[in-house]
């Protein structure tokens, strides 16, 4: 585990690997991935169990801290722009559309949230 936190490299799929190196596959970084990641995210676990020839990554995310601040982010949108779809929101947050349908109605059912008119001619009311 200490030489792959270390970013040495190991073939884990040998029948996949060989695709990319045929050019089958367009991939650039073979070998890099788990260092790549390391960088973007620290805390991930890994689990190597060689008796079922099992190698695991677990990414853990703390789920509830990051759908406060997209919900925070939401409502300062909203407050600024209050006619604005939710695919617009998405874009400009760069989450999917679904995540921001998702806590819009979340607002809605926390009382924060107010549609004002109809879906296409509405608005949105952002309420303290």
């Amino acid at each position: 585990m200490e030489k792959i936190r270390a970013g040495n490299s190991n073939i884990r799929n040998p029948i996949l690997a060989s695709y990319v190196a045929k050019g089958l596959l367009l991939y650039r970084g073979l070998g890099s991935g788990i260092k790549r990641a390391l960088e973007d995210w620290p805390e991930i676990d890994f689990t190597d169990d060689r008796d079922g020839c099992l190698f695991t990554v677990t990414v853990n995310r703390k789920e509830e801290e990051r759908s406060e601040k997209s919900s925070e982010k939401i409502l300062v949108l909203l407050k600024a722009e209050p006619r604005l779809a939710a695919r617009e929101i998405a874009e400009r947050l760069e989450i999917t559309q679904r995540a921001v349908e998702k806590q819009i109605a979340n607002l809605r059912e926390d009382g924060r949230l107010r549609r004002i008119g109809s879906a296409r001619g509405g608005h949105w009311e952002v309420r303290e």
